[in-house]
């Protein structure tokens, strides 16, 4: 088989609504990289919240990857080497801060271990980035004090009908030295400039020798669309949001319906 990559989301992608990897799943994984395909996690959960999913895709043992961050750091996960690693402009984190607490929407960042911490409210839906990802969440009052080291992204969590109209307004705010879009229609990423997961596969995919044409990219969220985008075959699934359609080559199957099985089979085992 000539050396493709196939590049997944992790929530809505990889997993399905129990945040789980189906057995058919898994199996049509393996025999994809025993063929020799190269497997990439790409997702905006912190490095270490890949971990499970890793262990059970078997990156190590097959030589794969994980973009963690949404594109802002990349790392060979057999070795644990990372290969590219970019964060966020210090000077724009208080500002960030002080619009979350004007708003009245949640804000976090990631420590060095890649736990939560916060100085707004706790919201549901920053409990919920801590289960998914096996991590705390720390309270803190002294927020820009708390952040002494550099730092790969900041979340903003609200309800969807605050958080549409506050993209449009920090995206035109911060043109061009952030980046900033939603991954779930309750989650906010800002991000370092020119950084999502298109990024990071430019960067990636060259090291490899493998060219955009052979990259298969899965995803069904907003942060999915770059590198659906960027890829040779871009995939959505059928749960995707509908703009993750739309930027799609080929739709599949649900989630919850092992919509990977059949891409791996046409794109990866039928050569």
């Amino acid at each position: 088989m000539k050396q493709k990559i196939l590049v997944l989301d992790i929530d809505g992608t990889l997993t399905n609504s129990q945040k789980e990897i189906s057995t058919p799943t898994k199996n049509a994984l393996y025999a994809m990289q025993e063929a020799g395909g190269v497997l990439v996690i790409a997702s905006g959960r912190p490095t270490v919240g890949t971990q499970r999913v890793a262990e059970e895709c078997k990156l190590a043992e097959y030589n794969g990857y994980v973009i963690s961050y949404n594109g802002a750091r990349i790392v060979r996960w057999k070795t644990g080497e990372i290969l590219y690693n970019h964060t966020l402009p210090q000077q724009f984190i208080p500002q960030i801060y002080e619009i979350a607490k004007e708003r009245g929407v949640g804000l976090v960042t990631y420590d060095p271990q890649d736990n939560l911490i916060t100085g707004t409210k706790t919201d549901p839906y920053m409990e919920l980035e801590s289960r998914i990802n096996g991590r705390t969440i720390t309270q803190v009052d002294d927020f820009i004090g708390a952040i002494q080291f550099p730092v790969n992204k900041c979340l903003i969590s609200g309800e969807p009908e605050i958080l549409a109209p506050l993209t449009e307004e920090l995206q035109k705010r911060y043109y061009g030295v952030l980046n900033i879009y939603r991954s779930e229609p309750f989650f906010l990423e800002i991000m370092p400039p020119t950084v999502d997961k298109a990024h990071a596969l430019s960067r990636l995919l060259p090291s490899l020798g493998i060219g955009q044409q052979d990259c298969v990219c899965c995803g069904d969220g907003y942060n999915d669309i770059t590198m659906l985008q960027y890829a040779g075959i871009g995939v959505a699934m059928a749960n995707a949001q509908q703009e993750v359609k739309d930027a799609a080559d080929v739709i599949t199957l649900s989630n919850d319906d092992d919509g990977l099985v059949p891409v791996i089979a046409t794109y990866f085992l039928n050569d």
